[in-house]
């Protein structure tokens, strides 16, 4: 491989997290086995976890009870889909669960979750090419006529291997360095953020002056961005910051959109709204933007900015929560969002987590979330 920058232990760790949670697949609606590896790495770190009704995992580290509390979230579900109809020559139909891209499905690999040791891989099937018309050659297939060869013969024995309507299925777990600090991978969104939240919490864990810090890692984002609602209601932090992607814009095909670049530094998101389906949105409080612009100065971290229309994180929900939420969206710049492989750098995610650091060491007992005193 290419690249001359050797990493560091938070670098080096950080990959490790990744790495690990990308081969773990976690549907959304069926994120157990992601939800058990995080806890597992949070009890490492000696914090006690536990798990809400809708299955969101919660570790809290107690701080200053003066200071405003502060919920470090990110997803750790991922898209994919559902099976519908098994076909009684053993083919099976799928249903679309979160924004997955129709024109970049066929002849994917993926694998249908059944059990740990029992999942059954398979392709999405993709016409003979010898055989497609010419129109046809053009023509994105709707998911709806897509179906996956999973070696069956019959739907007994789809059956038999413990396939069922309602079987969760993933992208075939994988994930490749393309250079020494950039990382492709099936859930980089959102699995590169639990991998910054850990870290983050091991650093947290170190700083003597801290606010109280609920680590959250949600579920069904990528199903209805509303999962991280019911740890907000019941946790009622003060402040809340997101972790996701921020669109890179550096590759030919994005330029007109924004000014992230890969290996630029983490972004703060300025401004996000759905513009499809929903009228819903982030806009920062600028409290947390004078935080994060003041913690990235001081400690040298480029802080690049976005803002766009065609995503959305559920920080949109959460900060409706109670009397509101103060709220912002950190993240790190990726390409090629909701397909198969997507790419990060890890030297954004080392400077992530040490913004997270920084800025949440900030927040004190004198620390001013009223409006009044930003705008």
């Amino acid at each position: 491989m290419s690249g001359t920058v050797r990493l560091g232990k938070v670098g080096e760790r950080l990959k490790t997290l990744l790495c690990d949670l990308m081969l773990i697949p976690g549907l959304s609606g069926y994120e157990g086995r992601v939800r058990k590896y995080l806890a597992g790495r949070l009890q490492e770190l000696g914090l006690v976890t536990r798990t809400d009704g809708l299955g969101n995992l919660i570790a809290t580290l107690d701080g200053d009870s003066d200071a405003p509390s502060v919920m470090l979230f990110t997803h750790m579900d991922q898209l994919g889909f559902i099976v519908r109809k098994i076909e009684p020559n053993g083919f099976l139909r799928i249903e679309r669960l979160g924004g997955v891209p129709e024109r970049a499905l066929p002849s994917q690999e993926v694998l249908i979750c059944v059990a740990p040791g029992r999942d059954r891989p398979g392709i999405i099937a993709n016409k003979s090419h010898h055989a497609t018309t010419p129109e046809e050659k053009y023509k994105i297939v709707p998911y709806q006529d897509l179906y996956i060869d999973a070696g069956f013969a019959s739907a007994d024995e789809a059956l038999e291997a413990g396939v069922d309507i309602g079987s969760p299925v993933v992208y075939r777990p994988y994930w490749l360095g393309l250079s020494d600090q950039r990382i492709a991978g099936t859930s980089v969104d959102d699995r590169a953020g639990c991998a910054v939240v850990i870290e983050a919490a091991r650093q947290i864990i170190e700083q003597p002056d801290r606010p109280t810090v609920h680590f959250v890692f949600s579920v069904q984002e990528e199903f209805n961005l509303r999962g991280a609602l019911t740890a907000a209601q019941v946790l009622q932090p003060d402040i809340a910051i997101q972790l996701d992607l921020l669109l890179a814009t550096d590759t030919p095909d994005m330029g007109y959109r924004g000014d992230i670049k890969l290996g630029g530094g983490p972004a703060m998101s300025m401004y996000s709204f759905h513009g499809r389906g929903t009228l819903n949105g982030t806009i920062p409080h600028p409290a947390l933007v004078a935080l994060f612009d003041q913690s990235a100065q001081s400690i040298g971290v480029p802080l690049q900015r976005s803002a766009h229309v065609g995503a959305l994180t559920d920080s949109s929900y959460v900060q409706l929560v109670g009397g509101g939420v103060a709220s912002v969206d950190v993240g790190f710049p990726m390409r090629y969002s909701h397909s198969s492989l997507e790419v990060c750098d890890l030297s954004d995610l080392e400077g992530l987590t040490t913004l997270l650091v920084e800025a949440i060491s900030r927040i004190d007992d004198s620390f001013s979330l009223d409006r009044d005193d930003y705008e």
